[in-house]
């Protein structure tokens, strides 16, 4: 069985997470592949709820076949879909089946989504799904009343260190801090200079944060991340690199996991942060290689 991700961020190791990205439908076979690819290369893996307002299969699901499996899953729940009721209930059905992590979202806008007639919920933000945990944890439900038999679990948040302006993701961070955050996993981090800058002031908070590596599979996914994807930069000489790569697919996704790999091995050797958090988005099997270029 694998280590308890609680424990491996109290370890002081150079903890690892990834991203599995569940199947729209009831075919699993693809993600049950990516949990046995990664179950043993990582300290833990998300599985994502409903990312880009995209209907999928359920990441509470996901996590339980992580589990089964042999693996650490790490809870990712969004406010969007679900009220205070459905987000407690979902809480308490996971922790009574082995899950004890959980990485509070608020969830992304509806309309970037496949559902665009959807409503987005919004009930709770991730702050108030931060201390809705803690509350649960204290044996009652959020309205106070008493729970027969409460829960604990190592709660997380997300954080944008290369937003501009940066002073309300600061002001964001410090209130999940406040809310119970235990852990941060940050959107993609590809100007390290910058990223150092934002964790000389996180490293005033007893809080691990685990740099987001998001994997580079072409110069045109740079660029449109930086037209679209807010918070997100990836820097000119990066791209510069990837254009230079050998023309085809598998070419450039190799100079991706290069890129990748690269920019971990410094985070590890410089100690810039606690750890990684590698999205491959829906390149899953490169994932061992990116941990090997990393040294890993």
């Amino acid at each position: 069985m694998a280590q308890p991700f609680a424990e491996a961020l109290r370890s002081g190791k150079f903890v690892v997470t990834s991203e599995i990205g569940p199947p729209k439908g009831t075919n699993l076979e693809p993600m049950l592949h990516h949990i046995d690819l990664l179950k043993d290369r990582v300290d833990g893996m998300n599985v994502t709820d409903n990312q880009s307002s995209v209907m999928r299969y359920p990441s509470l699901g996901g996590t339980l076949c992580i589990k089964e499996k042999g693996g650490e899953p790490i809870l990712q729940m969004t406010c969007r879909d679900r009220n205070r009721l459905a987000l407690q209930g979902d809480i308490l059905f996971a922790f009574s089946r082995g899950i004890q992590n959980i990485l509070c979202l608020t969830g992304d806008a509806v309309p970037v989504g496949d559902h665009k007639e959807a409503k987005g919920v919004f009930d709770l933000d991730s702050c108030q799904l931060l201390r809705a945990v803690r509350t649960l944890e204290s044996g009652k439900d959020v309205g106070g009343n008493d729970l027969n038999g409460s829960v604990r679990f190592c709660a997380g948040a997300i954080v944008t260190p290369e937003a501009k302006p940066i002073e309300p993701q600061l002001i964001k961070f410090e209130k999940k801090v406040e809310a119970g955050a235990e852990f941060f996993q940050t959107q993609a981090v590809y100007d390290l200079d910058n990223f150092k800058r934002f964790m000389d002031y996180a490293r005033k908070f007893s809080v691990k944060i685990l740099a987001g590596i998001i994997l580079l599979t072409s110069p045109r996914m740079a660029v449109y991340m930086n037209k679209n994807v807010p918070g997100v930069f990836v820097p000119q000489n990066l791209i510069d690199e990837m254009e230079a790569a050998p023309k085809g697919a598998a070419a450039k996704l190799a100079k991706g996991v290069e890129i990748a790999g690269r920019m971990i091995r410094r985070l590890k050797e410089e100690e810039v942060c606690d750890g990684v958090h590698v999205m491959a988005i829906g390149r899953e099997e490169a994932v061992p290689d990116i941990l090997a270029a990393a040294g890993l």
